[in-house]
């Protein structure tokens, strides 16, 4: 199948380690405050999206057809990652909860998102870093 190029991920993975730092450096209420906060909710999507994305294409061997795997939801994705030994049990459900978490972006961009995002990152950008090894290797 060849490496899958992660560079993307990784510069989205620099994103939103970078947006972290800042808003943890920012006085909540200023505009820097408020510029972070939307820096780090867009890359915690962007990234979330991207890990997907990826792992998608990690599982293509493990399935018949394009059309079989074009068809899984992103849990599903994660799910048979899991099947197939990529990930661990409760590591895949961290990535619902951050999953679950960015869903509920299209609904709230406001203070209480912003916290419940800035309690997730941490863990987040660990499993991704993790995830981000998974799919580069063979």
């Amino acid at each position: 199948m060849g490496q899958i190029n992660t560079e993307f991920l990784q510069k989205c993975i620099d994103t939103l380690r970078k947006s972290y730092v800042m808003i943890n450096s920012a006085k909540e209420g200023t505009i820097y405050y408020e510029m972070y906060r939307n820096s780090l909710v867009k890359s915690f999507e962007i990234t979330l999206e991207q890990s997907g994305k990826l792992l998608k294409k990690k599982l293509i061997p493990y399935f018949a057809t394009k059309k079989a795997i074009d068809a899984l939801s992103f849990k599903d994705i994660f799910r048979y990652a899991h099947k197939h030994s990529l990930l661990d049990e409760k590591t895949v459900e961290r990535w619902f909860e951050y999953r679950d978490n960015r869903n509920n972006t299209a609904h709230d961009y406001g203070i209480k998102f912003a916290q419940k995002t800035l309690i997730l990152i941490e863990s987040f950008l660990a499993d991704v870093e993790k995830l981000k090894i998974v799919i580069e290797n063979d």
